[in-house]
């Protein structure tokens, strides 16, 4: 066993709406640090982190990659990930296992509503952040009003730590900036030592209040801002000594705990063999190891993955045995997925939302229903979340966050599989759940329907809100062979999956198992599975089911003169308003709002803010649908 050798080691994102140069800013910092001998180029599509022929034809990023360089005795493991809101999966996939973050915003472009919902979720997260403000030396790059309006509309606890001259040209340069009495006050609303020191004497220097932004930075309650150019590289050195300044390391975890840690991305290898990258906390990982990973469905099921580790390497350095705040490629694990973990979740790390949208893929010729159901379901193991699902007519079922992850799968579909695919537009995807308790008995012998051999009685309660599918049994144990027994249990999940009385997956239900029996030697785990699909189906109608539909919260800033059309729309797609503050230069409404209602929302915004209109949701559970 080879243990690499210990340094410093850092796991920071790069994340920033559409556009605003985080491919090439990962390009830049690796160039720069030598871990690359050239630099690459979106334009080009040969950039080192967008792999896919998707990503490099589009010039976006769709799935996490990870590269690797040094500053110093510091391993930076650089995370580069999605920045379009259809991938927000992917996003927020990328921050649980981050040590510290680099936001992006564009010189030219400005804050955009993306980059506030990234800066919320990782303030909510606590998750150390510099921002970086790119495109210093593009036409139309702005510097000072841009700082104010990252201040009113990201956030007023930052404070820069560089001066850009010549901005908006190719000269443009960029110097460090000292911390000055408005960096002090900025600092006072984080740190009472400081505020101390103002109030009371003397005020604090220079070292002091760096003191304080490093600890403050390392909170997550202040942001060092930073200004640059990742195709000109200027102010790329200053964004280095940032990151190794104020973002804290990996934690040093428990080396002799057992492993725990997540799958964050998955990608195939030369031969097609599936490599998943894992990010430990504690213990430690290594070749030839047997692992047993935990996973967790959009349905709320649970099951285990047990296999051997066949190969390992630790990302960006030397060794086959990955420790705590490393990340490792790991291979021979033929069924890993995108969130996949080892020991328990962590905690202090939120979730993230299933999505929300449903939509069927068809081929386009029928003679490749097969293949394209196989093709998809190999795509579904990389993100899971898509949740790919038989349907009808040898239809694949899909769950997406958005139309542009339609158009992605269809361009891989087609590039990478060979097949042409069609789908159904997307509709809102809502879940059933049993509103009172039902039972019912499917008994072989004379009274049977079916005329198979096959005892089965099932009871559906319902359960906790976010409790998913629950099955047990009264039952002796034993009762049934083992296979009769599973087959049982499978299609219980299988059949509730499929659609309850109203069509939606039913979920937040306990099923029990409460009459067994079967016909030695004649039946067979077929006929349990014919009978328990159709117990299930009746027990349902027998304890009614209620129809839930999702819904995000949101928040909408909006110009002084749009309250009241906005607001009036609002209502009539029946929104819950929570606070309306503000009414100084702008409003800003917060509420909750259907799911089917938020497009409605987001193209009638403009129109009623001449322009002016920011809007943010994020899916917040879900609520009885109302007719």
């Amino acid at each position: 066993m080879q243990i690499p050798q210990l340094r410093t080691t850092l796991n920071i994102g790069i994340l920033a709406h559409v556009d605003a140069g985080k491919t090439s800013l990962t390009e830049r910092l690796l160039f720069d640090t030598g871990a690359i001998d050239r630099l690459g180029s979106v334009d080009a599509g040969d950039t080192r982190t967008d792999t896919g022929a998707i990503e490099r034809q589009r010039g976006i990023t769709i799935r996490s990659a990870v590269a690797a360089f040094t500053v110093g005795d510091t391993q930076v493991n650089l995370i580069d990930t999605p920045g379009h809101s259809d991938f927000i999966a992917e996003v927020e996939r990328a921050l649980d296992v981050l040590d510290g973050a680099v936001l992006l915003v564009s010189a030219v472009e400005g804050v955009q509503a993306q980059t506030r919902v990234l800066l919320r979720t990782l303030r909510r997260l606590g998750l150390p952040t510099l921002v970086f403000v790119n495109k210093v030396d593009r036409a139309g790059a702005r510097t000072g009003p841009l700082l104010d309006d990252i201040r009113r509309r990201l956030t007023p606890s930052v404070v820069p730590l560089a001066d850009v001259r010549d901005a908006g040209t190719p000269r443009a340069t960029v110097a460090a900036r000292a911390l000055d009495d408005a960096a002090a006050q900025t600092l006072s609303e984080v740190d009472d030592t400081v505020l101390a020191a103002l109030v009371d004497g003397p005020p604090p220097g220079p070292a002091a209040l760096r003191r304080a932004l490093v600890a403050r930075t390392g909170e997550g309650l202040v942001h060092p801002v930073l200004f640059g150019s990742a195709l000109g590289g200027q102010g790329v050195p200053q964004l280095l000594d940032a990151v190794r300044e104020f973002l804290p390391a990996a934690g040093k975890g428990d080396r002799t705990a057992p492993p725990s840690g997540t799958v964050f991305a998955v990608r195939r290898g030369t031969a097609g063999e599936r490599i998943g990258y894992l990010r430990l906390y504690d213990g430690e990982v290594r070749a030839r190891q047997k692992v047993t990973f935990l996973r967790e469905d959009v349905e709320g099921g649970a099951q285990e993955l047990t296999a051997r580790i066949t190969g390992l390497r630790v990302v960006g350095c030397a060794g086959d045995v990955a420790g705590p705040g490393q990340i490792a490629e790991v291979r021979g694990v033929a069924g890993v997925r995108v969130g996949d973990r080892l020991g328990p979740p962590r905690a202090g790390r939120a979730g993230f939302a299933p999505p929300t949208l449903e939509t069927v893929a068809r081929a386009v010729h029928p003679g490749r229903g097969a293949g394209l159901r196989a093709a998809l379901l190999d795509l579904a193991d990389q993100d899971p979340l898509i949740h790919a699902r038989p349907a009808p007519a040898g239809a694949t079922a899909l769950l997406l966050y958005g139309e542009v992850q339609k158009e992605v799968l269809g361009a891989t579909l087609a590039q990478e599989f060979d097949i042409e695919a069609t789908f159904e537009p997307s509709r809102i995807r809502c879940v059933e759940r049993p509103v009172a308790t039902g039972e019912d008995v499917e008994e072989m012998g004379g009274h049977s329907t079916t005329g198979l051999p096959a005892t089965v009685g099932l009871r559906i309660a319902p359960g906790p809100h976010g409790s998913g599918r629950v099955f047990t049994y009264e039952t002796e144990l034993g009762a049934l062979p083992r296979a009769f027994h599973q087959a049982v249990e499978d299609t219980v999940h299988a059949t509730l999956a499929a659609g309850g009385p109203h069509g939606w997956p039913v979920t937040d239900c306990r099923v029990t198992l409460i009459r067994s029996g079967f016909d030695s030697p004649v039946s067979v785990a077929g006929d349990f599975r014919t009978v328990t699909a159709l117990v299930v189906r009746r027990a349902l109608e027998r304890c009614g089911t209620r129809v839930f539909e999702p819904v995000h919260t949101f928040e909408v800033e909006i110009p002084l003169d749009a309250l009241a059309p906005v607001t009036a729309r609002l209502a009539a797609h029946g929104a819950e308003f929570g606070e309306t503050t503000g009414g100084r230069t702008s409003w800003l409404i917060t509420g909750e709002l259907t799911a089917r209602r938020v497009r409605d929302m987001e193209l009638a915004l403009p129109g009623l803010t001449h322009g002016e209109g920011v809007w943010w949701s994020r899916v917040a559970g879900d609520r009885p649908v109302r007719e």
